[in-house]
């Protein structure tokens, strides 16, 4: 068995014993990302029926039969449009009555009518939450590779970015956030990991403000949040910029969220509480006067999802451990005025944290 398919066996088999230990005797996962987790299947529309014995069953439509047959080669699969019900309709008599758990975070109210109407008789419907989502906290090595290579992809696109002079006065933050697509499109990125932000000025003071067509000028604060996607993974990363000649206020934010991103990625330890990560980077900020601009959590894990567990925030729950990932980005953000957003992702090891994304962090003007 091919190491890939070794991995995805040992991840069913994790999750059928936590399965076992709520009376859970299969499980029907229809969200495509935790599909292509369990079982490498990239394809829009798919599921995996796995019983507590670890037999498991694909479904697909015939618009991917060759696809599935390449990348689970090691499960049956069956044809279908309506994936969920084409599995639970393969159920023979003798195997029920049965407890099914669904993925009650990730299905509608309809959906979930729609699979009782056509679930056989002895199927009961049963919903479980987070089960899969706590299995994938930790990544293996071959996660934690395709991530780093992922990041240094989209860190190489800025840095080109910046070293053709494309962020500059008078464009547009639009035009900013084309090239730097571009660019990571160009290097091997399939798409973005989500909408580049471009936030120039007084944008800047928004921290999901977009890219739009304001022009940039001259002593704008700019930062630029971004990501790629290659092979199911994610990056994210954000800095901020001066074009031209910085002024008082710009220098003195970004030294302080500096200052608090430093303080986060030394906090970000294995055994270290999330809430205390939060704290590291949330401190330093409300000890100097701007604790009211600080308005979202500090970070997030990076993965098949670009947000995913662990979050680290003022009501995060759990501990870090070696393998998890998790975004440092503390952000100060002060309406009329502009605002500085840091971010790095962490791998967290036994020692200190591996950043994985390389982009300088020093304070730089650059030329108008």
């Amino acid at each position: 068995m091919a190491l890939a398919d070794t991995r995805f066996s040992d991840r069913r088999r994790k999750l059928a014993a936590e399965l076992a230990g709520q009376r859970i005797d299969v499980v029907l996962v229809t969200h495509l990302i935790h599909v292509r987790y369990l079982s490498g299947f990239s394809g829009s529309n798919g599921a995996l029926l796995l019983r507590k014995d670890l037999s498991a069953l694909m479904a697909t439509d015939g618009r991917y039969t060759t696809q599935i047959a390449q990348e689970v080669p090691d499960l049956e699969a069956v044809e279908g449009r309506a994936v969920g019900k084409v599995l639970l309709q393969q159920f023979d008599k003798d195997e029920t009555p049965v407890r099914v758990g669904f993925e009650a975070d990730y299905m509608s109210v309809s959906e979930l009518e729609d699979l009782k109407d056509s679930a056989p008789e002895g199927v009961t419907l049963v919903p479980v939450s987070g089960i899969i989502e706590d299995i994938r906290l930790t990544k293996d090595p071959v996660e934690l590779e395709k991530l780093e290579e992922i990041a240094a992809l989209a860190n190489q696109a800025l840095e080109d970015l910046l070293a053709a002079g494309e962020l500059r006065a008078g464009r547009t933050e639009r035009e900013v956030a084309a090239d730097l697509e571009f660019r990571m499109r160009i290097l091997g990125s399939e798409r973005v990991s989500f909408d580049t932000i471009v936030a120039s000025g007084p944008n800047s003071a928004m921290p999901h403000h977009g890219a739009d067509d304001r022009v940039i000028e001259d002593g704008d604060l700019v930062t630029i949040d971004f990501g790629a996607h290659l092979r199911g993974f994610n990056s994210d990363c954000t800095r901020t910029y001066v074009v031209g000649t910085a002024n008082d206020f710009a220098k003195e934010i970004y030294d302080l969220v500096l200052r608090a991103q430093q303080a986060g990625v030394e906090a970000a330890v294995a055994g270290t509480s999330l809430s205390d990560v939060d704290a590291a980077c949330r401190n330093v900020i409300a000890d100097a006067g701007y604790g009211d601009y600080f308005v979202h959590s500090t970070g997030h894990g990076v993965g098949l999802d670009v947000h995913e567990a662990p979050f680290a925030a003022t009501t995060g729950k759990g501990e870090l451990a070696p393998g998890m990932t998790l975004t440092i980005e503390p952000g100060v953000y002060v309406p009329g005025k502009g605002g500085v957003r840091i971010e790095d992702t962490l791998i967290i090891t036994d020692g200190a944290p591996k950043i994985i994304t390389a982009a300088s962090k020093d304070f730089t003007e650059l030329p108008a």
